[in-house]
């Protein structure tokens, strides 16, 4: 008997069923994520006055039901032995492993972008973000990163917080405006 097969004999293990179906991640991903829309569409506050035939509580709903159906017929449809079709990019190498340098820098900037927006306001944060960005997909131009950075963030800031009327927090930079 090899290590492939369980200890009654009966035939191969979970783990072995399970090899060469990683999209089962995916439906199980999926299926939490509606959950997470549905029970947020149940706790969601509806005080305020309705407009039309359609209420707040419709499209997260449909959504949430949606990503859990989509879930179920994924999850059939590879156990079924349905598989992804790999990805054929000229210029992918599916023999090499993912840059995790380049995801972890990434994660770091998002990180310090969520930690800093508050005390230092979006437009020093996001400055941070872009340029950090930039810099962990590869761009090495120290003089111009900077400045395009800046550039970007402020025009984001002020689109959103004035033109869209999507308040964003200026800190200490608004405050010397």
């Amino acid at each position: 008997m090899n290590d492939t097969t369980t200890n009654t004999g009966t035939g191969p293990g979970l783990r072995e069923r399970l090899r060469g179906r990683s999209e089962l991640g995916v439906c199980v991903l999926l299926f939490a994520l509606g959950l997470l829309v549905l029970g947020d569409v149940l706790t969601m506050n509806t005080d305020f006055a309705q407009r039309g035939p359609v209420g707040p509580k419709t499209v997260p709903t449909v959504v949430g039901i949606a990503l859990l159906v989509v879930a179920v017929l994924l999850a059939v449809d590879v156990l079924r032995g349905g598989r992804g079709q790999a990805e054929g990019g000229e210029d992918v190498d599916l023999d090499r492993s993912g840059d995790w340098r380049t995801v972890g820098l990434l994660v770091g900037v998002f990180l310090a972008n969520a930690a800093l927006i508050q005390p230092l306001g979006f437009p020093i944060s996001g400055a941070l973000l872009f340029w950090g960005s930039a810099y962990a997909l590869g761009s090495r131009a120290y003089d111009r990163d900077p400045l395009i950075a800046a550039g970007l963030s402020v025009v984001t800031f002020f689109v959103f917080d004035t033109l869209l009327g999507t308040p964003l927090p200026g800190g200490p930079l608004m405050e010397v405006l």
